[in-house]
């Protein structure tokens, strides 16, 4: 069998893709850089007959994706066909096991080599940016209100449940589907993020070379790994991009990026009987073949998330709320996952060209992060890699989950949120073909997520090479990945992980019990899976009467249009622009000052 390989010079600069949280701290930490330009793609010519054509989520021009090779739904070789309907909870499509490499959702299989993150989908890269853009300035839902109290203060959307909380220096927020995210500072640069019951991160900071880092350790289903990331600033916004613990051999970068010569229909994903398959079935399949790695990549990423999120709703004591699934929208579709596939191999790309650079060298986060991929013009896709809130073109909110496909419009100027398209939704929230608002941070998590479970994913293809169906690598694709120098030098894993989420968390059930009480509550809850008697909204009309108009002119700060209308009965953020509604005129603010009254 012929194995086609590229060169790792002709991948280098290739599109980047990563995805941290947040991370408050000076703006010295995070180094001022600018993207460079993308490099030409690879020339990676696709085996005769592998190439079928792409068909967008549109369904409109069909252009090749890098690698040329995807999906559609002619029947593979071997008869079997393409079908985007299995059976839920049905036959297995293989041996009962997981694949090797599953990490922390799998069981625990952490993988060859120290500094090596395991299966993503246990939390790696998932992130606080959304909920940590917030809590210096939280955001009042559209329909619902705010309260300060001794306590701490909070937000309550429309139908009176809280949405962020802020209270003994920690801030909580409440995601979608009962999740609830815990983000609290501590001294020396440390922060704990906790999700559901002790399931979260340590992250401490450190310097490999004069160049800052940080060190993340993981705790999922009993698991403990690593995970790094480099600070860096755009825009004025702190993100975290991806910095991998290890590199593979470029041979096996070359391997993993080109299509494979005869399409595999692959037998080992056994999720026949998962509960979490048997959840998401109905929404979720897998390709019935794979043209391959980067598709079978794709479905490693997607299913991945999908188990996570059934499992942390699971640690969070939610599991009511999967006792029967949803009315999906409709099936995640091959030509959404066709362009997923297609990002998969540009980031297999960009980590062939850091690791050209060698384990010893510091990757750099303008080129490998969401920094690059807001400029180049392209319509880059990303995965939710959790449960997320955004602004829908509507004006109001909406809420992404795991799974979710957006897809970019257009270029992002540096610190403004991105406008995406929702290509693939289960429907609960965001219906598909929504325009939405996403923050550069939470971007920035997703690409993080993709990435490292990308990383993951090829740990467990160079160890099934060869077996189920997966053809056999060249013999120089199989040595050993190389641990990455500032990975090897990062503070040891917290011994005490597992103790500080556990506590945090009974921390916040406190804090956020005080303060739901102090708002109204009868009993505030002690988890986010409790039912709560919380403050009910103010009715339309009734809040503080406006102070008597007067007359408002263009330039006008936020604060002296308020001292002459009173409280607004709303306020839309939208980043530099925020719109304060009235019952009768609508004040458009961008950068602080009055642009617009309607």
């Amino acid at each position: 069998m012929k194995t086609l390989s590229i060169p790792s010079a002709a991948l280098c600069g290739l599109l980047p893709a990563a995805m941290a949280a947040l991370l408050l701290v000076c703006p010295a930490a995070f180094p001022q850089e600018k993207p460079k330009p993308p490099a030409p793609k690879p020339n990676a010519k696709a085996p005769t007959g592998a190439s079928r054509g792409p068909s967008n989520a549109t369904g409109g021009s069909r252009g090749a994706p890098v690698g040329g090779a995807t999906h559609n739904n002619a029947a593979p070789v071997g008869g079997a066909t393409h079908n985007n309907a299995a059976p839920v909870g049905g036959a297995s499509r293989g041996p009962g096991a997981n694949p090797a490499g599953r990490g922390p959702v799998g069981g625990g299989n952490r993988g060859p080599e120290a500094g090596r993150s395991p299966n993503m989908a246990g939390g790696g890269g998932r992130g606080a940016g959304n909920a940590m853009n917030r809590p210096a300035n939280m955001r009042t839902p559209a329909g619902g209100h705010a309260f300060n109290g001794r306590a701490g203060s909070a937000t309550f959307d429309r139908s009176g449940h809280p949405r962020d909380i802020q209270a003994r220096g920690m801030n909580i927020h409440h995601g979608p589907g009962g999740s609830r995210m815990i983000v609290a500072d501590r001294p020396g640069g440390v922060r704990v993020v906790s999700y559901g019951r002790g399931y979260g991160y340590v992250q401490r900071p450190y310097a490999y070379r004069g160049v800052s880092y940080v060190s993340r350790t993981y705790y999922m289903n009993g698991v403990v790994y690593h995970s790094f990331y480099r600070p860096f600033l755009w825009g004025g916004i702190g993100l975290n991009v991806y910095a991998p613990g290890f590199f593979f051999a470029p041979a096996f970068y070359g391997w993993a990026y080109n299509p494979w010569v005869v399409p595999v229909v692959y037998g080992g994903w056994g999720w026949g009987g998962s509960p979490w398959y048997g959840y998401y079935g109905g929404w979720f399949s897998p390709y019935p073949r794979y043209l391959g790695p980067s598709f079978w990549l794709t479905d490693y990423l997607v299913s991945q998330s999908l188990m996570a999120a059934y499992q942390e709703q699971q640690a969070a004591a939610a599991a009511a709320a999967y006792n029967a699934p949803p009315p999906y929208d409709a099936p995640l579709s091959p030509q959404v996952k066709d362009l997923i596939a297609a990002e998969v191999q540009r980031q297999i790309a960009l980590e062939n060209s850091e690791a050209a650079a060698g384990a010893q060298s510091t990757p750099d986060p303008g080129s490998s992060g969401v920094a690059r991929m807001l400029s180049d013009g392209q319509q880059h896709v990303f995965v939710v890699a959790a449960g997320l809130d955004v602004t829908s073109n509507t004006g109001g909110e909406c809420f992404v989950t795991e799974g979710d496909v957006l897809q970019l419009r257009g270029v992002v100027p540096p610190g403004q949120p991105a406008n995406l398209t929702v290509l693939a939704s289960k429907g609960q929230d965001c219906p598909r073909g929504s325009l939405v608002q996403v923050q550069v941070s939470d971007l920035q998590d997703m690409q993080n997520h993709m990435r490292e479970t990308i990383d993951q994913g090829m740990s467990s293809l160079q160890k099934q090479q060869g077996q189920g169906g997966i053809p056999p690598a060249p013999a120089q694709a199989n040595a050993a990945p190389q641990q990455t120098a500032y990975a090897a030098i990062a503070p040891p894993p917290d011994p005490n992980v597992q103790t500080e989420l556990t506590q945090q968390t009974q921390e916040a059930d406190q804090a956020e019990r005080e303060v739901l009480q102090e708002a109204g509550s009868a009993s505030g809850p002690s988890d986010p899976s409790t039912p709560s008697a919380l403050p009910p909204p103010m009715p339309p009309g009734t809040g503080p009467a406006p102070a008597p108009a007067r007359k408002v002119t263009m330039g006008m700060s936020v604060d002296e249009v308020v001292a002459a209308w009173g409280q607004p009965k709303d306020i839309v953020d939208l980043g530099n622009k925020k719109i304060y509604v009235y019952d009768s005129l609508k004040f458009t603010f961008t950068n602080g000052k009055l642009t617009s009254a309607q």
